[in-house]
């Protein structure tokens, strides 16, 4: 009996600590850019959010190359907060297969560091690479802010296809039925744009939340993207 006491203080021990917490949550913690013609700067967008239930520090990036560069657009992160770090590579002077890391070091207690790994082929110019699409998408997340219960609110997410061949887009998932994502067409050919639709419906909700949007597609480096709608609904 005492023995089941003491694992089950333990065990609400640690339950406890990781509700109070700052905690450290990478979307994604690894990019292939694939082929990359020699001298390009090719940059990527990684999502770091806050699970935890305290204020998260980032009180370090480094990258483990100066070829590297990573920048996170906010170094403090509330409970159920995120933010984007923005990864470039410069692959001039470099040829073959390339691995880059970047260390993150916060005030996350379980774990004070986490990395980040970027991968790369660079090749000379003229060599024949494969046309493959590119889904970007020029913002990952959007806070609504506070609002009413009962309202029905919808921001409009911008995507483009960077790549050389037409973007199929074969999925759309939303975590919650309070979710709906419409996007403007499923197929975008090189250089083109499009948009995704979402609304939020906050019936009976009440408090912070958060909610993502999983897109599938053809994007060979990343056929799946998460985006993140936030809210904090007042009755």
């Amino acid at each position: 009996m005492k023995k089941l006491i003491i694992l089950l203080i333990v065990f609400s021990s640690i339950s406890f600590a990781q509700l109070i917490n700052p905690k450290l949550v990478l979307q994604q913690n690894e990019y292939d850019f694939g082929d990359v013609v020699q001298g390009e700067v090719v940059s990527h967008v990684f999502v770091l959010s806050n699970s935890g239930g305290d204020l998260l520090t980032i009180s370090k990036v480094r990258p483990s190359c100066g070829c590297t560069a990573a920048m996170p657009e906010n170094t403090e992160l509330k409970p159920g907060e995120s933010t984007n770090l923005n990864v470039s590579f410069n692959s001039t002077g470099r040829m073959g297969a390339q691995k880059k890391l970047v260390r993150i070091e916060t005030n996350d207690p379980e774990s004070p560091q986490q990395i980040i790994t970027i991968k790369a082929n660079v090749v000379v110019e003229g060599t024949k690479i494969q046309a493959n699409p590119v889904l970007n998408f020029s913002e990952t997340q959007y806070d609504f802010g506070t609002i009413e219960e009962g309202k029905v609110v919808e921001h409009t997410f911008k995507f483009q296809n960077s790549g050389k061949a037409t973007l199929n887009i074969d999925d759309i998932k939303t975590s919650c039925g309070c979710t709906a994502a419409l996007v403007s067409n499923k197929k975008i050919g090189p250089g083109e744009e499009g948009t995704l639709k979402v609304e939020l419906d906050t019936k009976n909700r009440k408090g912070k939340m958060s909610r993502t949007i999983t897109i599938t597609s053809n994007d060979p480096k990343q056929p799946t993207k998460i985006l993140t709608v936030y809210a904090d609904i007042k009755q």
